[in-house]
């Protein structure tokens, strides 16, 4: 049919900017065609059950005069051309699903890498905001032979974690304190500033020679 050859034709130029309403609308189209080829073959049905290929002569050569030949051939014609026009539209059809799916797929990897680099962006602004960490105690002498000396710790080491102590939840030298207590014989985590580095060690406080556990003496920091 005309109007479908005109929509074959714009297929692919439209086939970019295909929105669900044009595959809704296809389906419509489709579905209209499914139901005019019914009707064709209603009135082939109608035709002694006819068909599309069963012969229109009798056995003598003439035209048969039992059935309407005129209803029949153009039930037939029309059957075929809708047919070729359902072929048309589900490949349409086809085609536009398949639009929609990878616009969908190249919207998701997009959107996806918006969020990642959002993600990053807003990671990388914290960790500017925060900047380097910050100390909240300093090492001010150590005994030699003690824990704190074994552990590496050494004078104007700047303490900027502690364990579970670090700058946002230090109130006093209590607190330092407190851990101490609880982790005798424990390895405890310290991470120190010494030189501008950061550095990362390991202290086991243990009770030497009746000198306590660490063996230094720390003092907060004026913050």
């Amino acid at each position: 049919m005309s109007d479908e050859e005109a929509r074959q034709s714009g297929g692919s130029s439209q086939a970019s900017g295909v929105t669900v309403s044009d595959v809704k609308e296809l389906m419509r189209r489709k579905e209209e065609i499914e139901a005019q080829i019914k009707a064709n073959y209603d009135v082939l049905e109608s035709q002694k059950g006819i068909g599309m290929n069963e012969p229109l002569v009798d056995c003598e050569g003439y035209p048969r005069s039992d059935v309407d030949l005129y209803q029949v051939r153009t039930a037939r014609h029309n059957i075929i051309c809708l047919q070729n026009d359902h072929k048309a539209v589900m490949k349409q059809v086809e085609e536009a699903l398949h639009q929609l799916h990878a616009r969908d797929k190249e919207k998701q990897a997009r959107d996806m890498a918006e969020a990642h680099k959002e993600a990053m962006n807003r990671k990388l602004g914290q960790s500017e905001s925060q900047g380097p960490p910050q100390a909240f105690a300093k090492v001010n002498s150590i005994s030699p032979g003690s824990p704190a000396s074994i552990a590496g710790l050494q004078v104007d080491d700047e303490i900027v974690e502690f364990g579970s102590v670090n700058t946002q939840n230090f109130q006093s030298l209590h607190n330092i304190g407190s851990v101490v207590q609880h982790s005798e014989g424990k390895p405890l985590n310290v991470t120190v500033i010494r030189s501008g580095e950061k550095q990362q060690l390991r202290l086991v406080p243990t009770r030497w020679a009746g000198k306590g556990l660490l063996g230094c003496n720390i003092i907060p920091l004026q913050r």
